[in-house]
């Protein structure tokens, strides 16, 4: 997906310029244009921040990548949808499973390269979230508390505790998780 012209499209259908939209998100109108050109990929706090400045969730703006002309059950891993493509292999990738705009849960597998992160503010949206760690380790920040969790570990949380998540090793990590509902 063409993450630049899809927020370019959005931006201008919404009658927002760059600086507004810009501002809206609290970012510099600069990085507007550079992930409107795809020159940069955005990290997952600063596309959260932009479409909460539009307002839209993650899983409404990928929710247009594929359009399913009959119920999908099963899918091949090249099949799910990757909403934080990675562009250098040190961006956090969140790979989809189906189309979460259709569902009432949102299924995600997560892969933290080292020292990669969620971004520098905390993240919050409505719902609920549940992961397990299947490789590696994330040091995982939710409100006041700070955990690094291992291999077999897990979290559940209420979403609108601000959250982030941090890889402080040297392996890459791994999270199978779960959002419901789908509006991160």
């Amino acid at each position: 997906m063409d993450i630049g012209k899809r927020l370019q499209a959005l931006r201008k259908a919404r009658g927002l310029s760059q600086r507004e939209l810009a501002y809206r998100a609290g970012l510099t109108n600069g990085t507007i244009s550079l992930i409107e050109q795809n020159k940069t990929s955005p990290s997952v706090a600063s596309l959260k921040s932009l479409l909460d400045a539009i307002p839209m969730s993650i899983a409404e703006f990928f929710a247009n990548i594929e359009q399913e002309q009959q119920a999908s059950y099963f899918y091949a891993a090249d099949e799910f949808i990757e909403i934080a493509p990675q562009s250098d292999g040190a961006t956090v990738s969140l790979r989809q499973l189906g189309q979460a705009s259709q569902h009432a849960l949102q299924l995600l597998d997560e892969t933290y390269p080292p020292n990669a992160d969620t971004g520098p503010e905390p993240l919050s949206h409505i719902g609920e979230e549940a992961g397990i760690v299947i490789q590696g380790e994330i040091e995982i920040t939710v409100a006041d508390q700070v955990k690094v969790l291992r291999v077999g570990e897990g979290y559940l949380f209420d979403s609108q505790l601000p959250h982030r998540f941090r890889n402080v090793s040297d392996s890459t990590c791994r999270i199978i998780s779960a959002c419901t509902p789908p509006t991160f």
